[in-house]
């Protein structure tokens, strides 16, 4: 296909399947968010079945999401030096035939190299998937697509539990990668027939030395959170990864003042939208990956529900985030986008106090659901704020940003509120088991409620 190939309808109309393209993208993102919970719920099983020790099991969840993590602003570059539909394909098939290596592995090499392949797949496609929307939509259009692309992530780390759980329970946990397979075959044939062929959005080469930089910078930061959920903050390792990671950072940015053709405009991180877009998808991504460790550790350590009942309890979790990213897509054009990420971040901290100041089951999953709504609607907040005024040829770069700062996220709340909860996980029940959530979730709480008010300061009124 022509790097300058367009589409045959009016340049200035808005393409006619572009909703459709939607509903594709939406889905194979989807399959993306899905891909981390779907397999933690899994991996007792997996491992009892090919004899996998601790630290190869938490390296089955941590090779996918450093790869991920670490490789999305490449993703994003790539996206605007070659196509997004280009990248959105190869990422795809990518992430697909990892797949079928993971469901195929019969010990730890083939399936932690299938993980980290599947990471790479993913880090391809999810900025240039986001680039893509951003570019195929326009004004409240945009935000209602964008609501649609927030709803199904933002859910799908709660379906990933109750999906997680009825594959596990029935045809084994190798059926949790197998089913991308013909989802994703399916998915790449229809996407490489109606994707518009969107022309290159910049020109140039990919800055291979300042992709290694930030990726490895990045990776060393990912790496440092999730140890320090195990190891705490202060951990020697903990604290020497996030120094490697301040020093990439710095040579980098070095780097790309020096650069014939940086791999992002350093200016770019300094736009108001951008860093408040980034702010808000890093701290929802936070309590939402924390709101769903910890629920999920509270109902099977603490009330004694098993895997599969705990998914079904997740269910409403996942309703109401997708639910609420759909309606705030509607409604962020006429409330803004700073009431409505105030709103929403009052409504998180409302929905956390709840399980500190009642125990049992049903207020758990009452709070949860709450704060999921409010942190549902925050999605759209964050990629609305951020993409709302980028040209074309940042689009990609951008989406890579607004990504890389989602797993920032993920893994900063998966170690806040694990070392926040020690003393209740370890100890699985009694009063201090209890004392120990209700800790975690006052965390949770207030950094809701301090960001409510950081977002007063940091979310344009209007687009800028």
């Amino acid at each position: 296909m022509s790097d300058t190939e367009t589409t045959t309808h009016a340049p200035d109309a808005p393409h006619p399947q572009r909703w459709t393209a939607l509903g594709l993208l939406g889905l194979a993102q989807l399959m993306l968010i899905l891909d981390v919970t779907v397999v933690a719920i899994a991996l007792p099983d997996m491992g009892a079945e090919l004899d996998l020790d601790r630290a190869a099991l938490t390296w089955v969840v941590s090779g996918y999401a450093l790869t991920f993590g670490s490789l999305m602003l490449l993703g994003g570059r790539a996206a605007d030096l070659f196509g997004p539909k280009r990248v959105v394909l190869a990422g795809l098939a990518v992430f697909t035939a990892a797949s079928l290596a993971a469901g195929l592995a019969t010990g730890a090499p083939l399936l932690l190299a299938a993980r980290i392949a599947q990471g790479a797949g993913a880090a391809m496609l999810s900025p240039a998937a986001l680039s893509v929307v951003v570019r195929l939509f326009d004004g409240d259009e945009r935000n209602r697509a964008l609501g649609t692309w927030s709803a199904l992530g933002g859910g799908g780390a709660a379906l990933g539990v109750l999906l997680g759980g009825l594959i596990t329970a029935g045809p084994g946990w190798s059926w949790i990668f197998f089913v991308n397979v013909p989802v994703g075959l399916i998915v790449l044939v229809l996407l490489a027939r109606i994707l518009p062929g969107l022309p290159r959005a910049a020109t140039g080469s990919l800055d291979i030395p300042g992709a290694a930089l930030v990726a490895a910078a990045t990776g060393a930061l990912i790496y440092a959170l999730i140890r320090a959920g195990d190891h705490g903050w202060f951990d020697v390792v903990t604290v020497a990864l996030v120094a490697a990671a301040a020093a990439g950072y710095g040579a980098f940015a070095l780097w790309q003042r020096r650069a014939a053709t940086p791999l992002i405009d350093l200016h770019l991180l300094g736009r108001r939208p951008v860093v408040a877009g980034t702010f808000v998808i890093a701290v929802t991504t936070a309590l939402m990956v924390g709101a769903f460790f910890l629920g999920s550790f509270y109902l099977q350590n603490q009330q004694g529900h098993g895997a599969l009942m705990t998914g079904v309890l997740f269910l409403p979790v996942a309703l109401l985030t997708m639910a609420a990213a759909a309606a705030a897509g509607r409604v962020i054009g006429r409330l803004g986008a700073r009431l409505l990420a105030m709103l929403s971040l009052a409504v998180a901290a409302a929905g956390f106090l709840v399980p500190v100041l009642w125990s049992g089951t049903a207020p758990m999953v009452t709070g949860v659901s709450v704060a999921a709504a409010g942190l549902g609607a925050l999605f759209v907040v964050a990629s609305a704020t951020a993409l709302a005024a980028v040209a074309p040829h940042e689009a990609g770069v951008t989406s890579g940003i607004v990504s890389t700062f989602h797993e920032f996220g993920a893994s900063a709340g998966a170690a806040a509120v694990s070392s926040a909860a020690a003393t209740s996980i370890a100890a699985r029940t009694g009063a201090q088991a209890g004392s120990g959530f209700d800790d975690a979730f006052l965390v949770a709480t207030g950094i809701a409620a301090a960001s409510a008010v950081i977002v007063l300061w940091l979310v344009p009124a209007k687009p800028e």
